[in-house]
């Protein structure tokens, strides 16, 4: 398909996971890509991907949490190619495994500051550039099913800033859906990455323990979740807004 020809489609955390993914599927349908993360290696090879598949991508490294560092991102994008029609925040950490009691500040405000404030601020510059094109634009945010929808012992925090999300999109969608921008989440179950990986177990560990708990009797694939994210950036979700679409095998049902 082709539903992004001469779009551009901006991805933060897509150095790996969920956002390269993400990222090689808008490429794939026509976009250009800009790859965004805070480490230039990762993202280069993103872009390599891109770049050997035919499709066109751009690299920059910026961290989200900064609110300078957000408006440069989103004036690269334009810079180099003229609109920012589609934007995917899905930059994120997981600090987890302690009970809230022995959750470190530390960890708490990594979580904090990446997960809703780095939203928060890619958000705010990405909204400001679309209302001010004649065309508007789509924006998709990265939540969880920990959050609004479960929760778990040891990831208190995480939930607590991936609610935050939900809520975060829900809002602005709202605000600014007259402005011509139209925002909505995807919230991941377990998904076929590092952070589904309980510690010292393996892949096949993981398919073991999961064949039972989840009602798929697997984890979702990367390009499962980019699937969403897509349906959700393009014009086959036109009128959706301000939703947010649990893509996890089942375990919230």
């Amino acid at each position: 398909m082709t539903r992004f020809t001469g779009r551009t489609a901006l991805v933060t955390g897509a150095g790996s996971g969920i956002g390269r993914a993400v990222a090689l599927a808008f490429a794939a349908e026509g976009a250009q890509v800009v790859v965004a993360g805070r480490r230039r290696e990762p993202l280069t090879q993103t872009v390599r991907l891109i770049e050997e598949a035919g499709g066109k991508a751009l690299a920059v490294t910026a961290d989200v949490t900064d609110a300078t560092e957000s408006r440069a991102l989103v004036e690269a994008a334009v810079d180099r190619f003229g609109s920012l029609d589609v934007a995917v925040n899905n930059a994120g950490v997981f600090r987890g495994g302690q009970p809230v009691a022995e959750l470190s500040s530390a960890d708490w405000r990594e979580q904090l500051d990446i997960n809703v404030t780095g939203v928060f601020l890619a958000l705010r510059a990405e909204i400001r550039q679309m209302r001010s094109q004649p065309s508007g634009g789509t924006i998709v945010n990265i939540a969880s099913t920990f959050g609004a929808h479960t929760r778990a012992p040891g990831a208190t925090a995480y939930a607590a800033t991936k609610a935050a999300v939900s809520a975060l999109t829900r809002g602005a969608a709202l605000d600014h859906i007259h402005e011509g921008v139209r925002i909505n989440a995807v919230s991941p179950g377990p998904v076929d990455t590092p952070m589904s990986l309980r510690p010292g177990e393996t892949e096949a560990d993981r398919a073991d323990r999961v064949r039972a708990a989840l009602p798929l009797g697997r984890v979702s694939s990367t390009s499962e979740i980019a699937a969403a994210v897509l349906y959700l950036a393009s014009d086959d979700a036109s009128s959706v807004v301000g939703t947010d679409l649990v893509v996890d095998s089942g375990a919230t049902a």
